[in-house]
C-alpha cells in the first residue's frame, strides 16, 4: 500500500492477496445503487430523459453491476461512492452486490451518506451508523481506504455549517472513519477539519476546492424539467477532463455515474452510444485519464 496526497488505495487480484502500491490522485465516481426503485418518481416512469444502454436495470442484479465495475476500470477510475440511505434500505442491501461484483477487480468501493442532507444527526447516531458500516463493509478487502482509515463521503444541505463538522470530526474519530464532507461557506476556517473536502454540485462543469477536490459533470437535466441546467457537450466535457488531471487535486470525482433522474450519467445511453459498450463519455475519461501503474507489492 502507499499514500497518495495522503490517500491510500489499496488494490486486489483475483489471485493474490498481496496489496499494491499506486502512485497519483484517486478518481471516483458518484455511483446510484437505488434502482429499480427510482426509475419510478414524481409521476414518471420512467424517471430520466435518456435511454440507459442496459436498459432500466436493477442495482440488485450481479451481471448489471459487475458491467458498471468493468465500465469505471475502463475509464481509468479507482474507485466509486455509493449513495447510502441507511440500514434497511435498498440502497444498503444493493450495496451488498456492488461489493461482490468489485471482488477480485481491484476496483473500490466507499459510501456517500446521504442522511446528513435531510437533517441533523447526531455524534451518537453518526457513530452507530458508522459502527454498522464498519461491521459490514469495511472489512472487505474492495473498501476505499485512507491512511489505514475507511473512508466515507458526506453528503450536506445548505444550511451546514461548522457543527456539522464538528458533529462528524467527533464521530469519524470514534470508528476510526477518514470522512470527506460536503463544502460550505467558510469551511477552511472551522475548528474541527475532516481528512477531505469535495463539492456535489452536477449542474456546474466543474468544480475546484483548492487542491483538495476537482469535480466534473457531463451534464444535467433533470425529469420534468424544461431544459437541461448545464448542456451536454463532449468537446467541454473533454476538456473539464484534461483540467481535472492537471489540477493534481487529492480527489477527482465524476457526478456521476448513473444519477439518471437528473441526467448526470457518464454511463452508456443509446443518446450517446459508442462503438464500444462504454458510451462517449466513459471513452473519453479512458481516453483522457492516465491508467494506473502498479509500482510495487507488498504483503
Amino acid at each position: 500500500m502507499a499514500e497518495a496526497f495522503g490517500l491510500t488505495v489499496i488494490t486486489n487480484s483475483a489471485t493474490t492477496a498481496a496489496s499494491t502500491s499506486l502512485s497519483g490522485p484517486v478518481r471516483a465516481a458518484f455511483y446510484y445503487p437505488w434502482f429499480p426503485q427510482a426509475w419510478n418518481q414524481q409521476g414518471y416512469n420512467p424517471f430520466t430523459n435518456y435511454h440507459p444502454s442496459l436498459g432500466y436495470y436493477s442495482s440488485a442484479n450481479l451481471t448489471t453491476v459487475q458491467r458498471h465495475v468493468a465500465a469505471m476500470q475502463y475509464a481509468h477510475l479507482d474507485a466509486g461512492i455509493l449513495s447510502w440511505w441507511g440500514r434497511g434500505d435498498h440502497t444498503d442491501s444493493n450495496s451488498a452486490v456492488a461489493f461482490e461484483a468489485a471482488a477480485g477487480t481491484g476496483f473500490k468501493w466507499t459510501f456517500y451518506y446521504e442522511k446528513e442532507s435531510t437533517g441533523n444527526p447526531t455524534v451518537e447516531q453518526i457513530s452507530s451508523d458508522l459502527a454498522y458500516l464498519k461491521s459490514k463493509y469495511t472489512g472487505n478487502t474492495t473498501y476505499l481506504k485512507s491512511n489505514g482509515k475507511p473512508v466515507i463521503f458526506v453528503f450536506a444541505d445548505d444550511n451546514d455549517r461548522c457543527g456539522m463538522a464538528d458533529r462528524w470530526v467527533q464521530a469519524g474519530d470514534s470508528e476510526g472513519f477518514a470522512v470527506v464532507l460536503k463544502v460550505f461557506p467558510g469551511y477552511l476556517n472551522c475548528s474541527s477539519q475532516p481528512a477531505g473536502w469535495h463539492q456535489y454540485a452536477p449542474a456546474m462543469a466543474t468544480d475546484s476546492q483548492a487542491g483538495k477536490s476537482f469535480a466534473i459533470s457531463p451534464g444535467f437535466y433533470k425529469k420534468g424539467e424544461s431544459a437541461p441546467r448545464l448542456t451536454r457537450d463532449l468537446t467541454r466535457w473533454t476538456d473539464n477532463i484534461k483540467s481535472m488531471v492537471a489540477s493534481n487535486a487529492a480527489w477527482q470525482l465524476v457526478t456521476t455515474f448513473n444519477e439518471w433522474g437528473e441526467g448526470t450519467s457518464v454511463e452508456s445511453a443509446e443518446e450517446w452510444a459508442s462503438p464500444s459498450p462504454y458510451g462517449a463519455y466513459i471513452e473519453a475519461l479512458h481516453n483522457n485519464i492516465p491508467a494506473r501503474t502498479n509500482t510495487s507489492s507488498t504483503t
